[in-house]
């Protein structure tokens, strides 16, 4: 029995979980949250208990969430990477890129989504740059 545990749970840790790009619609004003993770049904899962329990991040989200329902939003996936079998790759870095692209093609900011926009490298060394001098 511990044995059968044991094996299922070391399998489980070396199986490939889905990573990829989703989405958070709301489908009442098609507005979108979207996201990147390395476990798309841990991150899902994680935003959906976030969400019901009022703590999500995102004040936006969280207030339309409470105020139409978990029946008004929808999860979605919206792109996968697929583990290469030859040999290790930087998972990650193409996942920043995928959100990337997806953030560009889909602009969910402002009336057309819940995300904010992330700063460039050149704004924050800026921003550093400008605290060191006061």
């Amino acid at each position: 029995m511990q044995s059968d545990k044991k094996n299922l749970k070391r399998k489980y840790q070396q199986s490939a979980r889905p990573m990829g790009v989703f989405l958070i619609r709301n489908n009442l004003n098609d507005k979108v949250f979207l996201g990147a993770s390395l476990s798309l049904d841990g991150v899902i899962n994680r935003h959906k208990f976030q969400l019901q329990s009022g703590l999500h991040a995102n004040r936006e989200l969280q207030a339309d969430w409470n105020t139409l329902g978990s029946d008004s939003f929808a999860f979605e996936i919206v792109d996968e990477l697929t583990p290469g079998q030859t040999h290790p790759r930087d998972y990650r870095r193409e996942l920043e890129a995928l959100e990337i692209l997806w953030l560009e093609r889909l602009a969910p900011f402002g009336e057309r989504g819940y995300n904010v926009r992330k700063k460039t490298r050149d704004q924050i060394l800026r921003e550093i740059a400008a605290r060191r001098l006061e």
